[in-house]
């Protein structure tokens, strides 16, 4: 017969006694009532114990406090009052969870309607025509991997083992999109051109994403010009720099909110993408619950991005005339916004 009690000696240590709301965000990075809401919208209400099981609440703590920690699995487990291998497996579950909802958190435009309304959305904060949101990616440093064929894959343009992590966000600073399964050195434009967004997008007429020199001009996907040349060529990149930090801006409020993105995760490579992209839904839930604590209290920073990429060389036919369309309509809109100067 199991014994229960054995196991739960190995899955609890002695707890620290439940600290101060200010301290308890500190830790957890949202307030004890919004982790608890998280708890039973994505893990159900249970206060299941028997056997060493946890309830919902602190497995959500498990999660949340090794994304708020840059250290290691033990330092989380001593913080909670159980043991490693505990933290781990609970990590693993409850990204699992959020991703199973994630549909309902990030949701990128898919009709005409939607379409017109994130348009809208962005003109009543933003100038820029025909936008709907912007689009980068980010490094999010990982563990060396040991792959004897596929190690070096990792490697990004930093030279640290990494994932090239691509999303777009709409004006009010949600992500409606996050790619977060490819290796480091994996160019951005790549990364764009076989995800589910630019399937989508492709299809849409006269709406756009604003993105950087990392990725190729096209119809739907607006770039700077390399060396603008006149004064509408300036207008034109004045105003789409200056909008598209906007991504920029949602990469350090979730790399602020949870530091371990800016750390490293030293989780099994599996895993990694489902909490990467568990971290991008639970920056909407906060923006949905209106958590502001974490970003009041410290600097916004996101030092792993890098706009000043090259776009990727690419001699195929369909990639040529997705580049001759992109220059057209960015010509359109160059000649529309200099007679709004």
């Amino acid at each position: 017969m199991f014994n229960y009690e054995v196991r739960a000696r190995k899955t609890y240590k002695q707890r620290r006694q439940n600290p101060p709301e200010r301290d308890f965000i500190r830790l957890y990075r949202f307030t004890s009532e919004n982790v608890m809401w998280m708890a039973e919208h994505f893990l159900g209400t249970s206060n299941e114990t028997r056997g060493g099981s946890l309830d919902s609440f602190t497995k959500m703590k498990i999660f949340l406090r090794y994304a708020a920690d840059p250290g290691f699995q033990t330092g989380v487990a001593e913080d909670i009052g159980v043991s490693q291998p505990a933290v781990s497996y609970t990590i693993k579950c409850v990204a699992q969870k959020i991703m199973n909802k994630a549909h309902i958190w990030i949701r990128f435009p898919q009709d005409n309607e939607a379409i017109q309304e994130e348009k809208q959305r962005w003109l009543r904060r933003y100038n820029f025509p025909t936008a709907i949101g912007a689009i980068d990616c980010t490094l999010i440093r990982i563990k060396k991997i040991h792959v004897n064929r596929h190690g070096n894959e990792y490697i990004c343009r930093k030279q640290f083992p990494a994932l090239n992590v691509q999303a777009t966000c709409n004006a009010e600073e949600y992500f409606t999109s996050v790619s977060a399964e490819w290796p480091g050195s994996v160019h951005d434009s790549r990364i764009w051109r076989n995800s589910s967004v630019c399937r989508v997008f492709r299809t849409f007429n006269n709406a756009v994403l604003l993105g950087d020199q990392g990725y190729g001009i096209e119809k739907c996907l607006m770039i700077p010009y390399r060396n603008p040349a006149t004064p509408r060529e300036e207008a034109f990149n004045n105003l789409l720099k200056r909008e598209r930090v906007i991504i920029e801006r949602c990469f350090g409020q979730l790399k602020q909110r949870f530091p371990t993105l800016q750390n490293i995760i030293r989780l099994r490579l599996l895993v990694i993408p489902s909490f990467i992209a568990a971290c991008f839904v639970l920056h909407n839930v906060a923006k949905y619950l209106k958590d502001e604590a974490v970003l009041e209290e410290e600097n916004n920073d996101n030092d792993n991005d890098d706009d000043n990429l090259d776009e990727e060389d690419n001699n195929d036919p369909a990639q040529e005339v997705q580049r001759r369309e992109g220059q057209r309509k960015r010509n359109e809109l160059t000649e529309i916004m200099f007679q709004n100067i």
